[in-house]
C-alpha cells in the first residue's frame, strides 16, 4: 500500500504550462511555459517542489522544444523565433548560440555523451552543433536542409563494448603481468598534449534519425553526412529503435507501424508494416519494457504490443475503484523502467498505474495478467503529459495549467499494545484503539514520512519536525501533547520519552522537545541506525553491527548488558537494517544485509545472557542446529531418510518457507519466545526455480511459490530457533504491523472491504473497527481460532502446548493442556496437527473430541504410504479441504484428489485431475460423473459422460430404457455400430422388419442382412449383398439356405465366398464337380487339400491332379510315392525341390538315385546332402565335377554333433576341402580346411589364391611359425621393392616365424636392392648389419654353413664399408680416398660387394672435377675393359663423359651412352654418391622395427 505526495510548483499562474521533462542524473524538473503577459519562460525546480534560483531563461515567444545534456545540467531551449539558448545550471552560466535558424525550432536531440546537439527547424533545416564541456555551440556547424519539417529526431545507440575490453578482467590480467593488458592501460597521448580517449567504456553515438512531417525517414552519420533511408505515406508521428534487435521502429499519423532492420551507416531493410487500432487523435506511444510497445490514442485503455512474442493485449481501467472506465479516456503515457510501473494519464485527473510482475517460472499466463492495476494518483484537471525521473522515482504531471511533483511513497504503520497507526494520506492517519473499541482519523499539517505510538502517545515526523499527540485516559480523544524540531528519521517512545537518532547518538527528549539524556556512541562503534522499544527494553544498532541494549524501568535508561559487535560473530557481514527487543530483554533479533549489499537470508539472534548469536536461515528453511549440508548427498536426500512423522513434518515445514529472506520482524510483547517476520521470495532465475522449488502445504504446486509469507518462529536458548507455523501474505492485506497473541495484526489494502476480507482470508480475520477507512486487520493465529476471549491461563496453555509440539516434546505439550476439557480446544489441536503433520497427536485429539469416525479414517489410512496423504484424510474429516487438496496435490496422490473432488461435488476439477494426472481413472470418473448426473435427473447431460467413459452401449439403453422415444432418436443420433446392431435386433424381435433392416444397414451387419432378407425369401438382394461385401458369416448362411433349395452352384459359389472351402469340396464330390472340386482344394487348408487329393487317387486319370494336391498339402512322402507309381517324373523334379532335411531318408536316397541315373548329378549331390549322405555327395563332386558353391559346401558340411567321432567330421571337411582345390576354389578350400582345423593345407590353399591381402590377414589370425615362413616367403615372390608394407610384412612375419636364416637373406636382397636400384651403400650397409645380426642368432641345422654365410657376410660389409669411408672422406682428402678406391679395385670378388663401375664413376667424377682429364679418360678406358659391352652412362655422367672428350679433343663412340641413360646423377656427382642423403624418396628401408624384434 502506497500513497503519492504531490508538490504543486509555483508556476507562473497565468500562464500554460507547454512542456516538461526532468534530468537524466539529477532529479531537477524543467518546466517550459508561456503567457500572454510574460512571453516564455523556463523554470527549474527540485523533487521536493522548490524553484531553482538561476538567470532568466525567457524570451518573448513560446518555447518550443528542448534537450537536456545527457551527463551535465545543461538544458538547451528552443525558441519558437529559431533561436537556441543554453543554461549551465553547473556554473550559472546563459549561453546564446549563434542564430542559424530562421523559423520554429520543434526538435533538438544530444548525443549519447553530450559532444553533439543536433535541432532542426519547421523548415526542414537540420544543425548538427559541436559541444563543449560547458556547453557552448561550435561556430561551424554542419548543416542540411530536407524540404520538409522535422517531427522526431532520434540518436542511434552506440555498439555495444568489445567483450575483450572489459576493464575488470584486463587489470587482472595486468596484475598478472600480462604486458599486452599494460599496453591497454599506457593510453598515449594525443596532439598538443590531450589524453585521447580512453578505450573502456561505452562509446558515444554521433548518428541519428531524422523523421519528416511529409513521411521521410533520414540517417544522419557520424561525419555530418545526410540520406534518406526510406518514407511512408503520412507524417511521422513517433521514432523508436529497438536496441536488442537493431530495429528501427517507425508510427504515422494514421497508425500505420513498419519495422526496419538497420545496417552500417544508414541502410536500411523493411521487415514488418502493420496497421494499428486504436484512434488517430493525438495518439502516444511508447516503450514499456523490452520489445514492449504501449499505445495510448485516447481510449479507456492501453494498447499493447509485445513484438517480441508477437502478442497484442489491452490494459483497461477495470478491477480498481477508484477509476471510471466507462467515461475516462488516457491521454498519455510514461513507463518507469526501474521499478517496471506503467502510469497513464487520463482526462479525468487520474493517474492510471500498472505494475509489471513477470510470471513465475514454467508458467504461461496472458500478457495482460503481467500488469497490476494500482491505486491511482489524483492531481486536478485532465493530464496531458507525464514524466517519471531517472532516479528516486519522481514523476512529474502537467495538466496544463498546473504540474504536480509526485513522490509514492509506502504508507507507513506502527502497532504496540492493541493501538495502530496507518497512514492513509501524505497527511492523514487512522488511529485503531483495539483495547477502547475506538477510531480516530489525525489530520496533521505535515507530509509524515514516520509514525511511533503507544498505548498512550502517538509521534509523526517528516524529517525536519515531530508531532507528539496523547491519548485520553479513556481513548476517546487525541490531542497534541507537543512539538519540536529534529532531522531524526528514527524515533522510538517509551511512557513519556522520545528517543530520536541525531547525528551520532541517541537523545532522550521529552514531548516538547527538551533533551533529558544522551546515548552517544565512539566513532568506531558507528552511526546508529535503528531503535526499538519492547517492554521496558530499549534495543539500538549502528551501522557498523554494534548492538547495545538499555533498561528503561528506571529514571534513567542504564546499559542492559555489554555491547556486541556483530561484525566479530557473524561472516560476510554488511551492515545492520533492523533489530528488535523481546519483552524480556534477553534476545535480540538482526535483519542485515551482506558485505555484497544484498539482504542476508539470515535472522540473526543475540542471546543476551549467554551472549551467544544463533540465526534462522530462510533460504533453506532450517535454525541454525539444522542448517548443514547432508553427508555425501544433498539437503533432499536427508530429508528422504526422515524416519518417523516429527521429522517429516518438520522437514516439510522447511520446504513451505524455504527460498526466502526476511523483511520486517516483530516479537511478541507478552511471550518472550514468540517471534513474527515476513519473508520474500527470493528472486531467482527460471532455471533454478524449476530445479529447486518444491511443493508446499500451503500453497498450490502449479502456481509457484507465494510471494510472500509470515512466519512464527520459537526462539529458546535450549532448543535453538523452531518454526511455528507459516502461511502466505493473504491478497486483500498489505504487510504485518506486529504481533499480540492471540492476533497478528495486517495493514489492508486500501481497496479491499470486509467481505473481500473474509473471502481471502478466511474466518480467523476481523476488522479493527466498523469505522471507515478500514486499514486495519487482525487475523487469529492458528493456534487460538475459536479461543479469541479465553483467559490468560488457556492462552498460556496452548502457547505452551503449541511451543512442545514444535520442539516435539509430547509429554510436557500434553501435560501443558491436560486440564483443558473444552472440545472445541480439542478440535483446534487436531487441525493444528494438520499443519506440523503429527499424526500421533491428532488421533489423541480425535480421541478427545469423541470423533469416532475421524479416528477410524486415520486408523484406515494408516496403509498409506505417503505421510501427507494420511494427513490430508485427517483434514478432510476436520473440514479442513483447502489444506487437503494441497497436500494431495503435494504428495502427487491425484487418484486421491480425484476422489476427494468427486466426493467434494466438484466435478470439474475431478475431471481435471483425472485428465492431466490420474488418467488410469478418467474413464472411472466420467462414469461417476454421468451416474451422478442421472442421479439429478439430467439424462441428457449424462449421456456424453457415458459415451466419454465408453459405457454408454449399455448404460444409455438401460438409463432411456422407459423412454423409447427418447431412446430411438438417441440410437438414431449416435454413430455407434454396436448401439444400432442392438436397435435393430429390438426392432427384429418386435416385428419390424424394415426399421430392423435399416439399422442394420448402418450397423453394417451383414449377417444379420442376409439372414432377414431369406427370412423374407429375397435371395436375390441376399446374394447381392454377399457378392458385394464379401462377409464371410453371410455367405456361408445364405450358402446353407442354397443347398437346402437344392441349388448347389450357387451354394459352392457362396461357400468358397465364405472360405468354407470344405463344405464346397463336399458337395463338389457329391454332385460332380470335379473341376471346381480342384479350386476349392487349392484355395483350402492342407486338410481340404488331402481329402480331395484321395479323392483324385481313386480316380483314373486324376492321378497328376492328386500328386499337386499332395505336394500342395505337404504331404511329400505320399506326393513322390504316387509320382514314382504314375511315373510322373516332371512332377518328381517338382517335389524333390521342396525336400528338406525333415523329409525320410529312404525318400531322399530314392529321389538321388533317380537324379543319378537321369545324369542330373548337381541334384542328387544335393539330396544326399540334404539326406546326410556325405561321403557320397563328395565322391559324386569329385568324379562327376559338380562344382561346389558356397550353399552346396555349407550343406555339404556335417553338424558338430554328426559323428561321435569328431575325426569323421573333420575327415568330410578335408574331403570337401581338396576336391574345391582340385575345382580352383582356393578361397572355399582355404575355409573348409580352416574349419577342419589344418591351417597349413588351408595356408597353402590361399597361397594358390594369389590374394594378398587375405594371406596377410590369415597369416596374423593363425600365429603358427610354418604359415608365418609361407606368408613371408609369398610376399617375398611379390614386388616387395616398390612396397614399404609389404617389406614390413616380410620382416615381421619371418621375426614371428623365428626364421632368422630366411630374414638374413632377405635383409642381404634388401642390401643388393639398395646397391643395384638406388646406388645407396649407407643403407645397403645397415641392411647387411641387419643380415648380420639375423645370422648369428639363427640356429641352423649345419652349423659350417652358418658360419660360413656370416664369413660371406662380413667380408661383403667390410668391402662396402671401405667404399663408403672412401666415400665420406672425399672433401677432407679427395687424394686419399682415391687412393682407398685404387687399392679397393685389386680386391678379389669385388663385384659381389660393391660394383666395380660405381668405384671407376666416383675416381672418373674426381679426375673431371679437378681437369685432369687424361686419368679420366684412362679410367673410363679401364672400366670399358674390365665390363665390357655395359653403358657407361649407368656409372657416369654423360655430361662428364662429353667434357672428358671434349677436353682431349677425342670422337666419342656410342657405346659411352647418352643422357637419357643417366640414373642416379645431379651435376656432377651422383645422388647417393654421399652419406645416402636425399635418397629417400626411391624408398625407405625398414630397420628399427627389425633390430627390435631380434634384439
Amino acid at each position: 500500500m502506497a500513497v503519492h505526495f504531490d508538490h504543486r510548483l509555483n508556476t507562473d499562474d497565468a500562464g500554460i504550462n507547454i512542456d516538461i521533462g526532468w534530468l537524466k542524473n539529477s532529479p531537477i524538473l524543467a518546466v517550459l511555459s508561456y503567457s500572454e503577459d510574460r512571453g516564455g519562460t523556463v523554470s527549474l525546480f527540485n523533487e521536493e517542489g522548490e524553484k531553482l534560483q538561476h538567470k532568466p531563461i525567457a524570451h518573448s515567444s513560446h518555447p518550443s522544444s528542448y534537450a537536456w545534456h545527457p551527463t551535465r545540467k545543461i538544458i538547451a531551449v528552443g525558441w519558437e523565433t529559431g533561436e537556441i539558448t543554453l543554461w549551465n545550471e553547473q556554473d550559472k552560466e546563459l549561453i546564446e548560440a549563434a542564430h542559424l535558424h530562421r523559423s520554429e525550432v520543434t526538435v533538438m536531440r544530444w548525443s549519447s555523451s553530450g559532444s553533439r546537439l543536433l535541432s532542426a527547424d519547421n523548415s526542414g533545416v537540420i544543425i548538427g552543433w559541436k559541444s563543449d564541456s560547458k556547453g557552448r555551440l561550435g561556430q561551424d556547424p554542419y548543416q542540411h536542409h530536407i524540404q520538409e519539417p522535422v517531427t522526431k529526431i532520434i540518436s542511434k545507440p552506440a555498439p555495444p563494448p568489445d567483450p575483450g575490453m572489459d576493464i575488470s578482467s584486463l587489470a587482472r590480467a595486468a596484475v598478472s603481468g600480462d604486458e599486452s593488458a599494460l599496453d591497454m592501460f599506457n593510453w598515449k597521448r594525443g596532439g598538443k598534449n590531450k589524453i585521447a580517449s580512453s578505450p573502456f567504456g561505452p562509446q558515444e553515438s554521433l548518428s541519428f534519425f531524422v523523421g519528416g512531417a511529409s513521411g521521410g525517414v533520414y540517417f544522419m552519420s557520424e561525419s555530418g553526412r545526410c540520406i534518406q533511408c526510406f518514407s511512408v505515406d503520412t507524417p511521422i508521428k513517433e521514432l523508436l529503435f529497438y536496441e536488442e534487435k537493431n530495429v528501427l521502429v517507425t508510427i504515422t499519423e494514421n497508425l500505420m507501424l513498419t519495422q526496419h532492420a538497420v545496417f552500417g551507416e544508414g541502410d536500411t531493410k523493411e521487415i514488418l508494416k502493420v496497421k494499428m487500432s486504436g484512434r488517430s487523435d493525438k495518439p502516444m506511444f511508447i516503450w514499456a519494457g523490452k520489445g514492449v510497445l504501449a499505445t495510448a490514442t485516447g481510449e479507456s485503455m492501453v494498447r499493447m504490443w509485445d513484438l517480441d512474442q508477437d502478442d497484442n493485449y489491452i490494459l483497461t481501467l477495470e478491477g480498481h475503484s477508484g477509476y471510471d472506465s466507462g467515461n475516462e479516456a488516457i491521454m498519455c503515457l510514461a513507463y518507469n523502467s526501474g521499478t517496471g510501473v506503467l502510469a497513464g494519464g487520463t482526462n479525468m485527473g487520474n493517474v492510471a498505474l500498472w505494475k509489471y510482475t513477470p510470471p513465475a517460472a514454467g508458467r504461461k499466463i496472458d500478457g495482460d495478467e503481467k500488469w497490476r492495476l494500482q491505486a491511482p494518483a489524483t492531481v486536478e484537471g485532465p493530464v496531458r503529459q507525464i514524466e517519471w525521473s531517472h532516479s528516486k522515482g519522481f514523476m512529474a504531471v502537467n495538466t496544463i495549467a498546473n504540474v504536480y511533483v509526485l513522490c509514492e511513497q509506502v504508507m507507513i504503520y506502527s502497532y504496540k499494545d492493541q493501538t495502530a497507526v496507518v497512514q492513509y494520506g501524505p497527511g492523514a492517519l487512522s488511529l485503531e484503539i483495539f483495547s477502547a473499541g475506538t477510531h480516530h482519523d489525525v489530520k496533521t499539517e505535515i507530509q509524515v514520512k514516520g509514525i511511533c505510538t503507544t498505548k498512550d502517545a502517538l509521534a509523526v515526523w517528516n524529517g525536519k519536525r515531530v508531532i507528539v499527540y496523547d491519548f485520553a485516559p479513556d481513548k476517546s480523544m487525541v490531542k497534541a501533547a507537543g512539538t519540536f524540531a529534529t532531522e531524526a528519521m528514527i524515533i522510538a517512545l517509551y511512557e513519556q520519552n522520545v528517543y530520536t537518532i541525531e547525528q551520532n547518538k541517541v537523545q532522550v527528549r521529552t514531548f516538547q522537545g527538551t533533551v533529558k539524556q544522551l546515548m552517544t556512541f565512539a566513532e568506531p562503534e558507528g552511526h546508529p541506525v535503528s531503535l526499538d522499544v519492547c517492554g521496558t527494553y530499549l534495543v539500538v544498532a549502528t551501522d557498523v553491527g554494534i548492538i547495545r541494549v538499555y533498561d528503561l524501568s528506571r529514571r534513567e535508561a542504564k546499559p542492559h548488558s555489554n555491547p556486541k559487535n556483530l561484525a566479530d560473530v557473524i561472516p560476510g557481514f554488511g551492515a545492520v537494517v533492523s533489530a528488535k527487543v523481546n519483552c524480556a530483554g534477553n534476545r535480540v533479533s538482526i535483519q542485515a544485509v551482506t558485505s555484497e549489499g544484498k539482504p542476508d537470508h539470515r535472522m540473526y539472534f543475540w542471546d543476551v545472557e549467554l551472549d551467544t548469536v544463533q540465526y534462522f536461515n530462510f533460504e533453506t528453511g532450517r535454525g541454525e542446529q539444522d542448517d548443514y549440508p547432508a553427508p555425501g548427498g544433498t539437503q533432499e536426500a536427508a530429508d528422504d531418510e526422515d524416519t518417523n512423522d516429527a521429522e517429516r513434518g518438520k522437514t516439510q515445514a522447511a520446504k513451505d518457507i524455504a527460498g526466502r529472506y526476511p523483511v520486517s520482524q516483530h516479537w511478541d510483547p507478552a511471550e518472550p519466545k514468540l517471534f513474527v517476520c515476513e519473508a520474500w521470495n527470493l528472486i531467482r532465475s527460471t532455471a533454478d526455480l524449476s530445479q529447486n522449488y518444491k511443493p508446499s502445504l500451503t500453497k498450490i504446486v502449479d502456481e509457484g511459490p507465494v510471494e510472500v509469507m509470515v512466519i512464527s518462529l520459537f526462539c529458546t536458548p535450549e532448543n535453538g530457533i523452531l518454526i511455528q507455523d507459516s502461511f502466505p501474505l493473504p491478497p486483500s492485506l498489505s504487510s504485518l504491523m506486529g504481533v499480540e497473541v492471540p492476533y497478528y495484526i495486517f495493514t489492508k489494502k486500501s481497496e479491499s472491504n470486509v467481505e473481500e476480507l473474509e473471502q481471502h482470508s478466511g474466518p480467523g480475520i476481523t476488522s479493527g473497527s466498523s469505522l471507515q477507512p478500514k486499514l486495519v486487520a487482525r487475523k487469529i493465529m492458528r493456534d487460538f481460532v475459536g479461543l479469541e476471549s479465553s483467559d490468560k491461563g488457556t492462552r498460556d496453555a496452548m502457547m505452551n502446548f503449541s511451543f512442545y509440539l514444535a520442539v516435539g516434546n509430547m509429554d510436557e505439550a500434553f501435560k501443558a493442556i491436560k486440564l483443558i476439557k473444552s472440545e472445541s480446544v480439542w478440535e483446534n489441536m487436531a487441525k493444528m496437527c494438520v499443519k506440523s503433520r503429527r499424526l500421533d497427536v491428532a488421533s489423541v485429539c480425535l480421541g478427545n473430541m469423541g470423533h469416532a469416525r475421524g479416528a477410524k479414517a486415520l486408523r484406515e489410512a494408516a496403509k498409506e504410504p505417503e505421510l501427507d496423504a494420511r494427513v490430508a484424510v485427517l483434514a478432510m474429516q476436520l473440514g479442513l479441504y483447502e489444506d487437503a487438496e494441497r497436500l494431495l496435490r503435494n504428495c502427487k496422490r491425484y487418484d486421491l484428489l480425484n476422489e476427494f473432488y468427486q466426493n467434494q461435488g466438484q466435478w470439474q476439477k475431478a475431471l481435471e485431475t483425472a485428465e492431466m494426472y490420474d488418467r488410469i481413472h478418467l474413464r472411472t470418473t466420467f462414469y461417476s460423473y454421468a451416474r451422478h448426473l442421472e442421479e439429478q435427473g439430467d439424462p441428457l447431460a449424462a449421456i456424453p459422460n457415458y459415451e466419454k467413459s465408453e459405457t454408454h452401449k449399455f448404460e444409455v439403453p438401460r438409463m432411456l430404457a422407459d423412454d423409447p422415444e427418447q431412446l430411438e432418436e438417441y440410437v438414431s443420433r449416435t454413430t455407434d455400430k454396436t448401439l444400432h446392431r442392438w436397435w435393430a435386433q429390438y426392432m427384429e424381435s418386435t416385428g419390424d422388419m424394415e426399421t430392423a433392416i435399416q439399422f442394420y444397414e448402418t450397423a453394417q451387419d451383414f449377417f444379420s442382412l442376409v439372414r432377414v432378407y431369406c427370412y423374407c425369401s429375397n435371395m436375390e438382394k441376399a446374394s447381392s449383398i454377399c457378392n458385394e461385401t464379401g462377409d464371410k458369416a453371410a455367405c456361408y448362411y445364405l450358402a446353407r439356405q442354397y443347398e437346402n433349395q437344392d441349388q448347389i452352384k450357387e451354394a459352392i459359389h457362396f461357400f468358397q465366398r465364405a472360405q468354407a472351402y470344405g463344405s464346397a469340396i463336399r458337395l463338389c464330390k457329391e454332385h460332380g464337380f470335379e473341376d471346381q472340386l480342384l479350386n476349392s482344394a487349392l484355395m483350402g487348408r492342407p486338410e481340404d487339400m488331402m481329402e480331395a487329393a484321395r479323392h483324385y487317387e481313386t480316380k483314373q486319370g486324376f492321378q497328376d491332379k492328386a500328386v499337386m494336391l499332395y505336394h500342395k498339402a505337404g504331404n511329400y512322402s505320399k506326393a513322390l510315392d504316387l509320382a514314382f507309381t504314375t511315373k510322373q517324373f516332371g512332377a518328381l523334379q517338382l517335389i524333390s525341390s521342396d525336400l528338406d532335411e525333415r523329409a525320410d531318408p529312404e525318400l531322399l536316397q530314392r529321389c538321388a538315385d533317380f537324379f543319378l541315373e537321369n545324369g542330373q548329378f548337381d541334384k542328387a549331390v544335393d539330396l544326399l546332402a540334404i539326406g546326410k549322405k556325405f561321403w557320397e555327395a563328395v565322391k559324386i563332386c569329385m568324379d562327376q565335377t559338380v562344382e561346389i558353391t558356397e550353399d552346396l559346401s555349407e550343406k555339404l558340411t556335417p553338424d558338430k554333433d554328426f559323428d561321435p567321432d569328431p575325426m569323421a567330421r573333420l575327415k568330410i571337411l578335408e574331403a570337401i576341402a581338396e576336391v574345391c582345390m582340385h575345382q580352383g576354389a582356393y578361397h572355399l578350400a582355404t575355409k573348409k580346411f580352416t574349419q577342419a582345423g589344418n591351417k597349413i593345407k588351408a595356408m597353402k590353399a590361399l597361397l594358390k589364391s594369389g590374394d594378398t591381402e587375405k594371406i596377410m590377414f590369415f597369416a596374423g589370425v593363425s600365429r603358427q611359425r610354418e604359415i608365418y615362413v609361407m606368408a613371408a616367403n609369398y610376399l617375398q615372390s611379390l614386388d616387395w621393392r616398390k612396397d614399404p608394407e609389404v617389406m614390413k610384412n616380410i620382416i615381421a612375419f619371418y621375426t614371428k616365424g623365428r626364421a632368422l636364416d630366411a630374414l638374413a637373406s632377405f635383409y642381404d636382397a634388401c642390401a643388393q636392392v639398395e646397391i643395384d636400384e638406388y646406388q645407396n651403400y649407407d643403407k645397403a650397409l645397415g641392411a647387411l648389419g641387419e643380415a648380420y645380426k639375423c645370422m648369428s642368432k639363427a640356429k641352423m641345422d649345419d652349423s659350417m654353413l652358418q658360419e660360413e654365410r656370416l664369413g660371406a657376410i662380413k667380408h661383403k660389409m667390410a668391402l662396402i664399408k671401405r667404399f663408403v669411408m672412401a666415400r665420406r672422406s672425399y672433401q677432407e682428402n679427395s687424394e686419399e680416398a682415391i687412393k682407398q678406391c685404387q687399392v679397393l679395385l685389386e680386391e678379389q670378388d669385388l663385384d659381389s660387394a660393391v660394383r666395380i663401375g660405381d668405384i671407376y664413376g666416383f675416381m672418373i667424377e674426381h679426375y673431371a672435377s679437378k681437369d685432369r682429364w687424361k686419368a679420366a679418360h684412362a679410367h673410363l678406358e679401364e672400366l670399358q675393359s674390365r665390363m665390357p659391352g655395359i653403358h657407361l652412362g649407368y656409372y657416369v655422367n654423360s655430361k662428364t663423359i662429353e667434357a672428358i672428350f671434349q677436353a682431349l679433343a677425342l670422337p666419342m663412340d656410342r657405346s659411352y651412352g647418352t643422357k637419357s641413360q643417366d640414373r642416379g646423377f645431379t651435376g656432377g656427382f651422383r645422388v647417393g654418391g654421399g652419406d645416402g642423403e636425399g635418397d629417400e624418396e626411391h624408398g625407405e628401408f625398414i630397420e628399427e622395427e627389425v633390430i627390435e624384434d631380434n634384439v
